[in-house]
């Protein structure tokens, strides 16, 4: 995270207090931003609590008290409903940003539901998991309006290592689709790496020590390579069944714009293989086990 001045006078709100929206709240407190959220999940809200937030009884008193809004939501309806009873409260001054892996036409609606309430929405997608957010490690592709992006740039850099304006409402998350794309492919080449290192009876620790430090290397393998060789994959960082949405997602952008996707399409199989095994709620590194039951051994590995 870079070094910011926060504005004591800034409150911040969040809709959607999940893995990634706890994690914004949790970093905006220790930043010294006022934290105010709603979800309707009680454990959600005493997390908001616990970290120094104020977790408050709908979505319209968020909007009603926040300067800035951050929406961290998985589904349309989800952001629908919100975005309906932010409207209600809505003022001229305030910035929102919709931080999700959703259709863009989803947050169209939402961008031009707030506009008529003269409130500016921006589209701002996340790259990194769970566990990158905890610690900030994060980058934020904000694409809309320019002088709103200048307004909540400050509040993104509490909680992201680089938040970059990438173009007009729209260009951020066409830029996520491009981004998870090679998360998709990276995650499966570095199980599918891991797993020939395996069965050829070399230590895992060494292999990703030394593959991280040459020209092999990838975020997936750096992130996703220590679940894989513990063979750990909950808490999850990314679920398998919510990573699903974002591959139809994907899917159905490239089918718009006439893209062939040969990679993204060979990886497909080994994602649905997980959830056939009951992977739904593990984190996408279970891709490794995925692989690991389709090659099953018939000898024990020999390390060397």
């Amino acid at each position: 995270m870079n070094a910011v001045q926060t504005d004591v006078r800034t409150v911040v709100g969040i809709a959607g207090l999940g893995i990634m929206g706890i994690a914004y709240a949790r970093n905006l407190c220790k930043a010294g931003y006022v934290v105010v959220g709603f979800d309707p999940a009680p454990e959600a809200a005493a997390a908001l609590a616990e970290c120094g937030g104020e977790a408050l009884a709908s979505p319209r008193a968020v909007a009603e008290q926040a300067d800035i809004i951050l929406i961290a939501l998985a589904s349309i309806p989800a952001l629908r409903d919100v975005t309906m009873q932010f409207a209600e409260a809505a003022r001229e001054d305030q910035v929102v940003a919709e931080m999700g892996t959703l259709p863009l036409d989803a947050k169209e609606a939402a961008r031009d539901l707030l506009a008529a309430k003269g409130c500016t929405m921006l589209d701002c997608p996340v790259s990194g998991t769970g566990a990158q957010a905890a610690t900030g490690d994060l980058v934020i592709f904000a694409s809309g309006d320019s002088a709103a992006f200048d307004k909540i740039k400050p509040v993104f850099e509490a909680f992201a290592r680089d938040v970059r304006h990438v173009g007009a409402f729209g260009a951020g998350i066409k830029l996520k689709y491009v981004a998870n794309l090679l998360v998709t492919i990276h995650n499966l080449a570095a199980a599918e790496a891991l797993l020939l290192a395996q069965k050829s009876g070399l230590d895992l620790q060494m292999v990703y020590d030394a593959v991280r430090s040459g020209a092999g290397n990838s975020r997936m393998f750096e992130v996703r390579g220590p679940m894989m060789i513990s063979d750990t994959y909950e808490p999850a960082t990314m679920k398998m069944d919510v990573y699903m949405k974002d591959l139809t997602l994907i899917l159905d952008h490239a089918r718009d714009v006439r893209a062939p996707l040969p990679l993204m399409t060979a990886s497909l199989p080994y994602y649905m293989a997980a959830l056939s095994q009951g992977r739904d709620k593990q984190d996408t590194a279970a891709l490794f086990a995925v692989l690991k039951a389709l090659a099953p051994s018939d000898r024990k590995e020999t390390h060397i």
